[in-house]
């Protein structure tokens, strides 16, 4: 049972919300003895039951799950403190500006987290005009590839996907970019900074 929702969760989110077992119990359809029962660990909620646990709790039901309460305190949303996410499944890439917990193909994704750029995974880039030309000399083959290439500035994110036997390249407007990501689906995040 290390991934269901605990009892000392469900009491310490009610709890916060300052509800008693029989207001929570009216929220979800159910006995306050049966909200008593998953608090003191003599049982557990019906999985049908946890979407609208979580909503009358006010958390996703990951965060039920997980039982960890996630609070962005990045209330400014500062986008250079954002984070990358990429599913090993599907490859959906998710980028949050502040604390999230993500899950996509019934798995709850770590936040990426970046390196400088190597050798290998060398991030070059030119100015062309009014735009950034990011390229890569990276292999892109089926079993290993730069699955995308990012911008962040101040106020954005610019995203390109690629795949497979194409070109690892990008354009990007070069309007307040603060730093340029490539995501290798073998090693992970690069990060580079262009000089402002």
């Amino acid at each position: 049972m290390n991934n269901y929702v605990t009892g000392a969760v469900i009491k310490k989110l009610r709890e916060n919300k300052k509800m008693t077992q029989e207001n929570l119990a009216e929220k979800i359809f159910v006995t306050s003895k049966a909200v008593s029962k998953w608090e003191t660990g003599k049982g557990f909620p019906d999985v049908g039951l946890l979407e609208s646990l979580g909503k009358a709790l006010d958390v996703s039901v990951i965060e039920l799950l997980s039982g960890e309460c996630i609070t962005n305190q990045n209330k400014s949303c500062k986008m250079t403190k954002g984070k990358f996410y990429v599913c090993p499944v599907c490859g959906n890439v998710i980028h949050t500006t502040g604390e999230a917990l993500i899950s996509c193909c019934g798995i709850t994704l770590p936040p990426l987290e970046a390196e400088i750029a190597d050798d290998e995974h060398s991030i070059k880039i030119e100015i062309v005009e009014d735009e950034y030309y990011v390229s890569l000399n990276h292999a892109m083959t089926k079993e290993h590839y730069i699955s995308f290439i990012a911008t962040i500035s101040d106020d954005g994110i610019q995203m390109v996907k690629l795949y497979p036997e194409q070109n690892a390249e990008a354009r990007f407007k070069i309007s307040r970019v603060k730093c340029i990501f490539a995501y290798c689906n073998r090693h992970g995040l690069f990060v580079s900074h262009p000089k402002l």
